[in-house]
């Protein structure tokens, strides 16, 4: 639509003058611009977390609970009084234990029921005469 010069001399184009109203210029930006210098007071009162590293989603859905040969031979006793070992069996997948580690000694003569293993535990027990059932 053509606008005359009589229109324009008479003044009034929604408060703005004619070019302002085009684009995104008056009105400081569209959406977030200018959060870090002229919208600053707005971004303090509604969005203060706004800027900065907020943590990660982890999308591993598998987590490890290990149990070294050591820490076995200083846990036998709770894991006992706990009701973990039954006629010489370890059960160390109901204690939450997902696998067995070979660092440390373990001689008590049972079998070990654990989900994961390591080579080196297994042979490690087996030359004491220790059998592991695992996965």
């Amino acid at each position: 639509m053509v606008r005359t010069k009589t229109k324009k001399l008479r003044g009034g184009h929604y408060g703005r003058g004619m070019k302002s109203g085009r684009g995104k210029g008056k009105r400081g930006g569209s959406g977030m611009a200018g959060l870090g210098a002229h919208k600053k007071i707005w971004l303090i009162i509604h969005d203060k977390n706004h800027f900065g590293v907020h943590g990660f989603t982890s999308h591993s859905t598998t987590y490890e609970n290990p149990i070294t040969l050591s820490q076995l031979n200083d846990r036998y006793e709770s894991l006992k009084a706990a009701g973990y070992v039954e006629n010489d069996v370890i059960d160390l997948g109901n204690a939450g234990y997902t696998k067995l580690l070979a660092s440390g000694n373990f001689e008590i003569k049972c079998t070990i029921k654990i989900p994961k293993a390591t080579e080196k535990s297994i042979s490690k027990v087996s030359y004491h005469g220790i059998k592991i059932e695992h996965d």
